[in-house]
Formats: C-alpha cells, sequence, structure tokens
C-alpha cells in the first residue's frame, strides 16, 4: 500500500495544484468586474451644484474651456483631448488646505510621470491675484512638470462656472471679492469621454491611494 502512495505522489501532487489553479480562475471570472460611477449632478450634494443642474441625472461632461497656464500658452478641452486627467481648484496664496493639496498632487504627477495616458490641471480660483508669472513661480516652487501638470488661471467667471456647472467642486458662485469661492479639497478624475469618475479628499493620503487605485481601473476599462 504505502508502496501505491509512493508511486503515485508525484501526480497526486500535480493533481492538487491544477485543482487549485482552477478553482482560482473560476472564482475570479466570477467576480463582478470593477467599474467606477459615472458621476452625475443629481449625485452630488446640492450645495456643490449650480442650481440649474441640481436635478440633472444623465450625459453630465465637463464643459470646453480656454485658459491661460503657467507658461502663457492657451489651454483647452483639446491639450486634454482622449486623455484621462485629476482636476481640482486653489490659489497660491492659500495658507491651508492648498499647499497640503498641491503636495498630493505632486505626488500623483509622480506616479504618472511616464503614463501618455493621464495629465492633471489645477485652477486657479483668484484670477486676478494667480497672474502668469505668479503661477510660475509656484509651479517652479512646487516640482510642477510642464509636460504633465497645468495650472491655469484666465477669465474668472468661467473658472467659476467651470468649479459650479462642470466640475461640482464649489461651495458658492463667486460672484462677490476676489477671495469670494469657497473651494473645496476635492480632487475630481475626469474620463476619456470628460465625465466625471470619482472625487477625492485632496489633503487625505488615504484617498490619494484609492484614487491612484480608481486610475487603474479608469484605464483597463479602455483596455477591454
Amino acid at each position: 500500500m504505502m508502496d501505491f502512495f509512493s508511486k503515485y505522489k508525484f501526480f497526486g501532487v500535480v493533481l492538487l495544484m491544477l485543482s487549485m489553479v482552477i478553482i482560482y480562475l473560476f472564482y475570479n471570472a466570477l467576480q463582478p468586474e470593477k467599474t467606477l460611477p459615472v458621476y452625475q449632478p443629481s449625485m452630488v450634494s446640492q450645495e456643490l451644484v449650480d442650481s440649474t443642474l441640481h436635478y440633472k441625472k444623465k450625459y453630465h461632461t465637463i464643459s470646453d474651456f480656454k485658459l491661460i497656464n503657467q507658461n502663457g500658452n492657451v489651454i483647452t478641452q483639446k491639450d486634454y483631448e482622449d486623455k484621462i486627467y485629476v482636476a481640482d481648484f486653489f490659489f497660491t496664496t492659500c495658507p491651508t488646505i492648498c499647499p497640503i493639496m498641491t503636495k498630493n498632487m505632486a505626488q500623483i504627477q509622480n506616479s504618472i510621470l511616464d503614463d501618455t495616458d493621464v495629465l492633471l490641471l489645477s485652477h486657479s480660483v483668484t484670477p486676478a491675484i494667480d497672474s502668469v508669472a505668479q503661477l510660475k513661480k509656484y509651479a517652479n516652487e512646487k516640482g510642477v512638470i510642464d509636460s504633465k501638470w497645468n495650472l491655469v488661471t484666465g477669465d474668472k467667471k468661467q473658472i467659476y462656472q467651470l468649479a459650479r456647472k462642470s466640475y461640482l467642486a464649489v461651495k458658492t458662485d463667486g460672484d462677490g471679492g476676489p477671495y469670494d469661492m469657497i473651494h473645496t479639497e476635492n480632487f475630481i478624475l475626469v474620463d476619456k469621454e470628460k465625465r466625471i469618475r470619482g472625487f477625492y479628499d485632496g489633503t487625505n493620503t488615504k484617498e490619494i491611494e484609492k484614487l491612484l487605485k480608481d486610475l487603474e481601473i479608469l484605464k483597463a476599462s479602455y483596455i477591454q
């Protein structure tokens, strides 16, 4: 009897390993595919959404824009065509959450340096103060790489409309003084169709980790 088991031990081990591989493959095949939601204004807190969009439930996309970056170049949707990108709102003289957000955005930049499908876009909420020269100075201080990350300024009304009506990212309409926009700490993940696929706390390292994982899920969806 012992000779029998000894003789077929190798085949038993191989059969066991093969069985484990088959079970693993079946398990993975039965798992639901990981996907990200497509955010609509009706899915977001109303304080972050323009009142005209509170009940919009489909077809929401980021509107076209024309802004100026840290190098004085005109930046439009064309520069982000067929790209995934992460957007936020900040101002260079912000002493509170912006330095943390910028540091975390720089971390994302380092993670996507060799990824031609992903870019970054930061909008100044104080465009009257954040001139091209001021943005360039800030970009140099924070390690911004021009080919990956645009810091943009421009028409205040356009930026505020983008924030409220496109990115769903600020708490006021911003029609008062130079510091009237109450911007959030949100980073917004935008897909190649200009749709919002995620919101993340830009001051929270755990949220940044989640953003990077979601970015991989989104990228994978374009391969299938």
